[in-house]
C-alpha cells in the first residue's frame, strides 16, 4: 500500500472513481456530487492536496485536503487537516479504506503539527455517519451553509454534517 499525490497522468483516474462515487450516491437516494471542473482538479494536483492510496499497482481511491476550510466551518483557526471527496475504486469496497486514510491523516498531522482531522458530507446520510462513526471520527452536528456561493454545487442542496478527529 501506498499513499503519494495524485499525478497528471492520474486525472482520468480520479474523474471515473467520481463519477462511479456520484452513480452510488444516487442509487442511496443520497445527496450526489456534480460534476467537478477539470481545472479545479488540476490546481489541487499542482498544489500537491490532491492524493491517492495505491494498492498493488492500483489506484484504490482518493481524496483532497486542505489546510483551512472558512466556507464549511467558518473562521475557526484550529490547525486542521479537511479531507474532502474520498471516491474509492469499488475492487477495494469493504476494506475499510477511510481507516487507511485516517492512519496516513495522523501521521501527516503531527509531523505538520496539526490538531484535528476533519471531513464533511452533504445531506443528512446515516450510513455515512456510522461508518466515519466506526473510525473513531466524532459527529460534530449538522450546519446550515450560509454561503455556498463558492462551493461545488451539492453544497446548495442540503446541510452538510460535519466529523472530527482530534490528534
Amino acid at each position: 500500500m501506498k499513499i503519494k499525490n495524485s499525478k497528471l497522468e492520474d486525472l482520468d483516474t480520479i474523474f471515473k472513481l467520481y463519477e462511479i462515487a456520484t452513480a452510488f450516491m444516487k442509487s442511496k437516494a443520497e445527496v450526489a456530487w456534480p460534476k467537478f471542473e477539470k481545472k479545479m482538479v488540476i490546481a489541487e494536483i499542482k498544489n500537491k492536496s490532491q492524493w491517492k492510496l495505491e494498492i498493488d499497482g492500483q489506484v484504490a481511491c482518493v481524496w483532497a485536503t486542505t489546510f483551512k476550510d472558512e466556507l464549511i466551518w467558518g473562521e475557526d483557526d484550529a490547525p486542521s487537516l479537511y479531507i474532502h471527496r474520498i471516491a474509492s475504486n469499488p475492487s477495494f469496497r469493504g476494506q475499510r479504506l477511510v481507516g487507511k486514510i485516517l492512519d496516513w491523516s495522523k501521521k501527516y498531522c503531527i509531523e505538520n503539527k496539526l490538531k484535528f482531522v476533519r471531513m464533511d458530507t452533504v445531506g443528512l446520510n446515516k450510513g455515512l455517519i456510522k461508518h466515519y462513526g466506526s473510525f473513531g471520527f466524532d459527529f460534530m452536528g449538522i450546519k446550515k451553509l450560509k454561503d455556498t456561493t463558492n462551493l461545488p454545487d451539492h453544497y446548495k442542496e442540503d446541510d452538510v454534517c460535519l466529523f472530527q478527529k482530534e490528534l
